[in-house]
C-alpha cells in the first residue's frame, strides 16, 4: 500500500477517443433513454444545440473504447484484479460533448486510502480523469472509486 500511496497525485498515460454519432446512439439505446436530444438532430438544435449530444454517462464509453483495459489499469495501480470492486463513479459536466468531438482524457491517481473490513484492510483508490475536446476546453471531470478487498 505505501508504495500506491506515495503515487498519489500521479497523472497516468492520456488517451484519445473520436466520439462518433453511431456510438452515442448505441448508448443511449443500451441504457434506454428515450431521450431525443441524443439522437435526433432537429430536436437537439429545437433545444439550443449544435447537433446531438452525449448522455450523461457517456464518459464511459471514452474510458472503455479509448483507455487503458481492466489488466493495464490494475497494473498499474498494482491491484489483485480478482480483489478488485466498482465502488462508486460520478461525473461533472463543464460543456456538451458533440458527434466528431476528438476527446483526449487525462486520468491521475487524486487519492489512495486504506480502510479495515472483515477480511482485512482494504485499498480505496479515487481516480480523476479529466476530459478536453479538440479545442482544449474541459467537458467533463470523472471520479472513479475502486476498491481492491483485503
Amino acid at each position: 500500500m505505501s508504495s500506491l500511496k506515495e503515487k498519489e497525485g500521479m497523472e497516468m498515460p492520456a488517451y484519445s477517443f473520436v466520439v462518433e454519432r453511431g456510438k452515442i446512439r448505441e448508448f443511449v439505446q443500451a441504457v434506454g433513454d428515450p431521450n431525443p436530444v441524443y439522437v435526433d438532430r432537429d430536436y437537439a438544435a429545437k433545444e439550443g444545440y449544435a447537433d446531438v449530444i452525449a448522455p450523461p454517462t457517456f464518459g464511459i464509453c471514452i474510458d472503455l473504447w479509448g483507455g487503458s483495459d481492466f489488466v493495464q489499469l490494475c497494473q498499474m495501480l498494482e491491484l489483485n484484479p480478482f480483489k478488485v470492486l466498482h465502488g462508486e463513479q460520478e461525473y461533472e459536466y463543464f460543456s456538451e460533448i458533440y458527434p466528431g468531438d476528438e476527446i483526449t482524457a487525462r486520468p491521475k491517481l487524486a487519492r489512495v486510502l486504506s480502510r479495515e473490513g472483515r477480511s482485512g484492510a482494504m485499498k480505496i483508490i479515487v481516480l480523476e480523469t479529466t476530459y478536453f475536446n479538440q479545442r482544449g476546453e474541459r467537458v467533463l471531470l470523472a471520479r472513479s472509486t475502486i476498491v481492491e478487498r483485503g
